[in-house]
């Protein structure tokens, strides 16, 4: 399995964070995409991937923490981009649900982290919360430029259908073993299996019956038990066309 969307730098991992990921990696986990949500966590992101093999680099700065950026932080996002262990630019996007920061600089920054993107040929990792047709619209004015994810999918089977066109894939984490995930779970039936990932957003977000604990990839079979219940195949089919459909995407 690739848990394909997690923040191991997290202040909830540091009372154990060795000792979870020594287990994590034992336990069938075969490589991990550390997602950077703000500067600081860029590069605590950076040094997780410099410090385990099977660690692996998104850096980005989510929509929540783009009030204070700059020039500076792109340079510094495109210098970085360029180490081995970084496989893409993210996470970034658009986030409605909070009213700070105001949505016009949300959407400056998001087009100018998917300016970078496209710049040093990396696929995106997209944040897109309450802000479907704003994303969408963004998204289509770099279609045939860029690929990527649009993590913690949480949208109609509809908007699904505008992703897919643009050649987006889909995270899909603990929020799938949801009993109240009825429009995600019809999402995910619609969805082709070559363009799902499996992911946590660890520490947010664990699966059934660990709902409100903090998540950590251990969890992820409960996640690849509900797909294939709703797929129809195999969870060893699951693991196996998650894990190629990442290892393309990322080229990990």
């Amino acid at each position: 399995m690739i848990d394909s969307h997690a923040h191991y730098d997290d202040e909830a991992f540091d009372g154990d964070r060795e000792e979870l990921l020594a287990s994590v990696f034992e336990s069938g986990i075969r490589k991990v995409i550390n997602v950077g949500a703000s500067m600081e966590s860029c590069r605590t992101t950076l040094a997780l991937s410099e410090a385990y093999e099977s660690v692996y680099a998104a850096l980005g700065v989510h929509p929540s923490d783009t009030a204070h950026l700059t020039e500076t932080d792109m340079e510094w996002l495109k210098e970085k981009s360029a180490l081995k262990k970084v496989v893409a630019i993210g996470e970034i996007g658009l986030d409605y649900y909070w009213d700070e920061p105001d949505r016009e600089i949300q959407k400056k920054w998001f087009q100018r982290q998917l300016d970078l993107a496209k710049e040093v040929k990396l696929p995106v990792v997209i944040h897109s919360r309450e802000a479907a047709a704003d994303t969408i619209g963004i998204l289509k004015e770099y279609d045939g430029d860029l690929i990527g994810v649009i993590h913690c999918y949480s949208y109609t089977k509809e908007s699904a259908r505008e992703f897919l066109e643009m050649g987006y894939s889909f995270g899909i984490g603990g929020v799938l073993t949801f009993k109240n995930a009825k429009k995600l779970k019809e999402a995910v039936s619609y969805i082709p299996m070559d363009r799902i990932l499996l992911e946590t957003d660890c520490p947010y977000l664990a699966p059934e019956p660990n709902r409100g604990k903090r998540n950590s990839s251990l969890y992820i079979p409960y996640v690849v038990q509900v797909m294939a219940q709703l797929k129809g195949i195999s969870e060893e089919e699951v693991i196996r066309i998650t894990s190629e459909n990442t290892e393309r995407l990322f080229g990990i």
